[in-house]
């Protein structure tokens, strides 16, 4: 499934969820529907940040991927595993988005990456920025990340939906 279909059905899915539902924490610790919504929009935002930097480059980057980086790109995605970020960059995400703020969210997100999908592979591979945890990254592979987060977000997903089946049963 490409990067836009994928995001469209998240964006498609949010009509099935009562405010209460989007909000719902089953634990402290456990993000809502909401905040990972948020979440997902934010970093992908991020990613084609750091795509759109790589267009303003002129020097072109010798250094590759961490070998995580390497990892994750040879399987096309994250492995299927939680990943919890260092502390300073764990903020939760927004709680407090409307279905409506999401979805237009979302809509702004597919517009902006629709952009550059047919433009993407016109980019100089060589002209790279550097991910935290992934190491030096082209516009192509920052495009993917996208699609690749919002598929490791897919299994959290199904927790929370069956978190809500667990809060209606009560």
């Amino acid at each position: 499934m490409s990067e836009l279909k994928l995001i469209n059905t998240y964006k498609n899915q949010l009509q099935n969820y009562s405010m209460e539902q989007l909000r719902y924490k089953s634990e402290e610790t456990v993000w809502s529907i909401g905040q990972m919504y948020d979440h997902l929009i934010l970093v992908a935002h991020e990613y084609i940040d750091n795509m759109e930097t790589c267009t303003t480059l002129n020097d072109e980057q010798p250094l590759g991927k961490t070998e995580f980086g390497e990892h994750l790109f040879k399987i096309g995605g994250f492995p299927p595993i939680k990943i919890k970020l260092p502390d300073e960059l764990n903020t939760p995400p927004n709680n407090s988005d409307s279905k409506d703020d999401l979805i237009s969210r979302m809509d702004q997100l597919i517009l902006r990456l629709s952009q550059w999908e047919s433009k993407v592979d016109n980019i100089n591979q060589n002209y790279k920025v550097e991910h935290g945890g992934f190491g030096w990254l082209n516009a192509r592979e920052w495009y993917d990340l996208v699609g690749m987060h919002f598929r490791h977000h897919l299994r959290q997903k199904d927790e929370l939906e069956q978190r809500l089946v667990k809060m209606t049963d009560v």
